[in-house]
């Protein structure tokens, strides 16, 4: 178990990427805290399986873009298990439109979620990770960082801040012992992607597309994503900080 004992707290644990970052570091021996914000029941039901498998964990609400909720949600993990060893910053919105539509109000919303709550996160566990000299952060961007696309300039741009973000807070505690890494997922087939693309026909055109352009002819899905993770917040990873990591089965490749 690479990861026992280990206390980890995953932004948007509830579903998707988050949720098989949940399950899987669970099973290396984790404590997890499951970060939800919109779907309580997804995210006690993620806990419960943890805990009915043996192992500990248990759901929160933040909004995590809300510093005075952040502190709370970490407050608690420190209360229930003396800390944060590691911070999955997972939890995002992505929403599509025109760029030249987006509002100024559209485009705040999507930076307060997708980059000043990885800040806030950050900041709340340091002291946590400062004092034990070790921590794990692992930020997840998006392989729209490496493509640009279109209809998501708030989101590529906060992606893009990530990878910044990342870089610039490895240096700032590499001294502590604090690894900071990043995870660029691919087309990643989630239950979000049904909601966006209610069409079959449509989500048929997806799966050919993306079978033409990437290495692996097959979609991705959550659960291919989660050994980079499990890499990074393990041992396995500790002389490797400020790093951005592609896993999209070959789309893009830099």
């Amino acid at each position: 178990m690479r990861l026992k004992n280990k206390v980890a707290l995953v932004t948007g644990g509830s579903r998707g990427i988050g949720r098989e970052i949940c399950h899987a570091f669970a099973a290396e021996g984790a404590k997890v805290v499951v970060n939800y914000a919109n779907h309580p029941t997804e995210a006690e039901l993620v806990a419960a399986a943890i805990r009915e498998r043996g192992g500990e964990a248990y759901a929160w609400g933040c909004d995590v873009s809300d510093e005075t909720q952040v502190n709370a949600m970490v407050a608690e993990a420190g209360r229930v298990w003396g800390g944060v060893d590691i911070l999955v910053n997972n939890a995002a919105v992505y929403p599509r439109k025109k760029w030249h539509q987006i509002t100024a109000e559209e485009w705040d919303r999507v930076m307060a979620v997708n980059v000043r709550a990885f800040f806030l996160t950050a900041k709340a566990v340091y002291p946590y990770m400062s004092e034990k000299g070790r921590g794990k952060i692992i930020n997840v961007s998006s392989v729209t960082f490496w493509s640009g696309q279109k209809d998501f300039l708030h989101y590529v741009s906060s992606k893009g801040a990530i990878v910044g973000f990342t870089r610039a807070l490895a240096r700032e505690t590499g001294k502590e012992g604090i690894n900071v890494n990043c995870i660029t997922p691919g087309a990643v087939e989630t239950e979000q992607e049904l909601l966006d693309i209610p069409d079959e026909r449509d989500r048929q055109a997806l799966a050919a597309y993306m079978a033409e352009v990437q290495c692996f002819t097959r979609r991705e899905v959550p659960a291919d994503v989660v050994g980079s993770f499990i890499f990074l917040a393990s041992s396995d990873s500790d002389f490797i900080t400020g790093q951005t990591l592609n896993v999209d089965g070959g789309w893009l490749m830099h």
